[in-house]
């Protein structure tokens, strides 16, 4: 079924993606595409987390 949300293509080598079908069997996600998404999500949350965890040590240090 087409999908009008936005599309780009991510080339990886062989390692980097054994890596991503690994997740993607460990966690039974139907597609490459949905791994993708969720390892994305979860590296942007993470990004998040480390920001404001700076950002707060930033504050306590006075730095």
């Amino acid at each position: 079924m087409p999908t009008q949300k936005p599309r780009y293509t991510v080339i990886v080598d062989e390692e980097l993606l054994k890596e991503i079908d690994d997740f993607r069997f460990e966690n039974r996600y139907a597609s490459r595409s949905a791994a993708t998404l969720e390892l994305i999500r979860i590296g942007i949350e993470q990004l998040k987390k480390e920001k404001e965890a700076s950002s707060s040590n930033q504050e306590h240090t006075g730095t």
